[in-house]
């Protein structure tokens, strides 16, 4: 049967979105897929329900070890963004760029490499003096938007997170002031996110490993490296840098993803006292050919509406 969306009420909808997945059902109703998904978000806030597609087989990998998520690709782009910090009522020039090419390089996986969530409220931090700090639930809701923006544009899923020190408030607040809550919904951040595969890494063809936070200080993304014997892309320190290193076992690659946020956002204005921030936004974009990794490329954030990739600007 072939459905409109002015034929079905809002319950057909959710039915057949879990029945036949975005993708078909967009070209039943001869629609863009973001549409579906748009209309997706709206009923789950209307309705308070969850509605997840047919599961699929997605090149994902048991794994023994705890918390890591292992990824196969032999050729095609994954885009990493770390550090969004997502604020409410505000989308960076960063994140805009991040969907627009998202939309049209169709990348084999999305990762988002931690601190997706700031968690200003729940820090351990104390405020200074009078800060404004949303409500933890607004931030959540912030969240909930922007990943709906990238979830449109993937409509196979392949949808990771790795978990950052921000991410991470949000349970260990609950698991130390109320232990008792262990694994009741909703207390675990992964319960709000339901289309996205959280761990501590995602380990790409063994031999490219995508994580939060390793070494720090500047010289991090070289120690990374060497330290691990791996390609690692970290974020954490909002640097955006690629740094190569040689040895007997030939070229790995030390990379720092940058921030998805601002670097003058709302998020850092009050800890870091107007202080100048060595950092810059953007995201990493890894290509892999025949299952090898080329060299990867930093998308930097110029000016309000212009990011410089690949040797051109991208005018927002």
């Amino acid at each position: 049967m072939t459905f409109t969306l002015k034929d079905i009420s809002d319950e057909e909808f959710a039915v057949a979105f879990e029945q036949k997945g975005p993708k078909l059902l967009s070209t039943e109703l001869n629609i863009d897929v973001r549409q579906i998904y748009k209309k997706r978000r709206t009923l789950e806030k209307r309705l308070q329900v969850k509605l997840t597609p047919p599961s699929k087989e997605y090149f994902i990998q048991p794994t023994p070890i705890r918390g890591r998520l292992d990824f196969k690709c032999k050729d095609g782009t994954i885009f990493i963004g770390s550090d969004a910090h997502y604020w409410p009522n505000y989308v960076s020039t960063a994140h805009r760029a991040f969907v627009q090419l998202i939309h049209e390089m169709k990348p084999k996986a999305v990762i988002l490499n931690g601190d997706v969530l700031d968690g200003a409220t729940i820090s351990r931090h104390a405020s200074i003096g009078w800060e404004h700090k949303p409500r933890l639930i607004d931030e959540i809701e912030a969240c909930k938007d922007r990943l709906a923006e990238i979830e449109a544009e993937m409509p196979n899923g392949n949808l990771f997170w790795t978990l950052g020190n921000h991410d991470a408030r949000f349970e260990t607040r609950l698991a130390n002031i109320a232990p008792e809550y262990a694994k009741v919904e909703g207390v675990h951040l992964k319960d709000h996110f339901p289309y996205w595969q959280p761990g501590w890494s995602v380990w790409i063809n063994d031999n490219i490993i995508v994580k939060h936070r390793y070494k720090g200080g500047i010289h991090a993304t070289h120690n990374n490296t060497v330290t691990s014997g791996k390609t690692i892309i970290t974020g954490h320190l909002h640097s955006a840098k690629v740094t190569p290193f040689t040895d007997y076992n030939g070229t790995r690659w030390g990379v720092d993803c940058g921030t998805l946020a601002d670097v003058y956002g709302l998020q850092f204005s009050d800890y870091m006292e107007d202080n100048p921030r060595n950092w810059r936004s953007g995201f990493c974009v890894l290509t892999i050919k025949d299952g090898n990794l080329l060299p990867p490329e930093i998308a930097y954030v110029l000016d309000h509406n212009v990011v410089a990739f690949r040797g051109e600007y991208i005018k927002l």
